[in-house]
């Protein structure tokens, strides 16, 4: 394929010159990065079964894994899911526009390439104007996973992508730095009762002050039982990961930094700012003790900066859980095929 084009935007409406050459790439059946307040996504029209091929082609998935299709407003819910609940209805007035994909029973028009199968389909409605005006343009739902080639680091800059997916796509829109940083939180209502499929942006707490109890699939914490089909994106054994080795280290700081320095061999860090000066090996911080937001903005950029360590295995420091820290903890224990060592 020819160079990826690079598109800069002037203003995030759907008359700019950036977003109206996007809209027709990907009316065109063509693939483009787009910027959303979670990770830049590979943008595809969710109802081109050929286009939707070529987002698993361009990043290597796995086809059987599913897509979420990206609405810009809340009525249009309607063209992707067959039926929408109650309890749907109050979240996307919670939490829509933002960082919450709902798993609903698909609409007709909805391919299974899209789906990865299932009769179900996620459907998010992003909150970054970029995004939103995209959509718009072109008048069609997008299929938008992470633009980042299956597995590696997701993207949250327009470099990330491109670093990834020059060559493989048509364009990348540069929208700047993601604001959230981590992917959206994935919550199943097709079933009995709802399920969290994968943590990020709302948080399960602030889940349930909504539509009360949920369940927290057993994926979130460990990896998929072996023949586990992927019920949502980011639930394989291994994602997120760079090329480095990285194993999780459970501890205190003081703990961390003596284990970490008392390794011998080519030894790298991640870990948070307060422990820099206290280790004596190449370290990368993903942000400050304590602050989970701040974690999840600085998590994939700090993942893909590991490489640049010439580590053979980086030991990175287990974060908190809670709120969220739920979501920080799943992506680091995938990019660590959940190794951890309890100090």
């Amino acid at each position: 394929m020819h160079k990826t084009e690079h598109l800069t935007i002037e203003k995030p409406d759907v008359q700019d010159s950036g977003i109206q050459r996007a809209a027709a790439i990907l009316r065109d059946g063509g693939l483009v990065a787009i910027p959303t307040e979670t990770v830049y996504g590979l943008a595809a029209d969710a109802l081109n079964p050929q286009a939707v091929g070529r987002i698993f082609e361009a990043k290597g998935r796995p086809s059987d894994n599913p897509l979420i299709v990206h609405i810009a407003h809340l009525e249009h819910i309607t063209n992707v899911a067959r039926t929408v609940p109650e309890s749907a209805d109050k979240l996307a007035k919670a939490f829509w526009p933002g960082p919450l994909t709902m798993v609903l029973p698909k609409a007709s028009g909805i391919p299974d390439k899209t789906s990865g199968g299932l009769d179900t389909v996620g459907i998010r409605l992003p909150s970054h104007p970029v995004a939103r005006a995209v959509i718009e343009a072109a008048g069609v739902p997008l299929a938008a996973p992470s633009a980042n080639l299956s597995g590696s680091p997701s993207p949250t800059t327009a470099g990330h992508v491109l670093a990834d997916m020059e060559g493989r796509i048509e364009a990348v829109l540069d929208g700047g730095p993601c604001g959230v940083g981590v992917e959206s939180t994935v919550l199943s209502l097709a079933g009995e009762r709802p399920l969290l499929l994968r943590p990020g942006g709302v948080t399960p707490k602030q889940i349930e002050s909504v539509i009360g109890p949920i369940d927290i699939h057993p994926a979130v914490y460990h990896a998929l039982e072996r023949g586990q089909k992927a019920e949502s994106p980011g639930m394989k054994y291994k994602h997120y990961a760079p090329h480095t080795k990285v194993m999780v280290v459970k501890g205190d700081g003081q703990s961390f930094a003596r284990y970490v320095n008392s390794q011998i061999g080519k030894v790298g860090a991640l870990c948070f700012d307060e422990d820099l000066p206290h280790l004596h090996v190449p370290a990368v911080s993903y942000g400050r003790m304590g602050q989970p937001d701040t974690q999840a903005q600085g998590l994939f950029d700090a993942l893909r900066r590991l490489d640049g360590l010439d580590a053979e295995v980086v030991y990175a420091r287990y974060p908190d859980v809670d709120g969220m820290g739920l979501a920080v903890y799943n992506r680091l224990m995938r990019a660590a095929a959940f190794e951890v060592i309890e100090l």
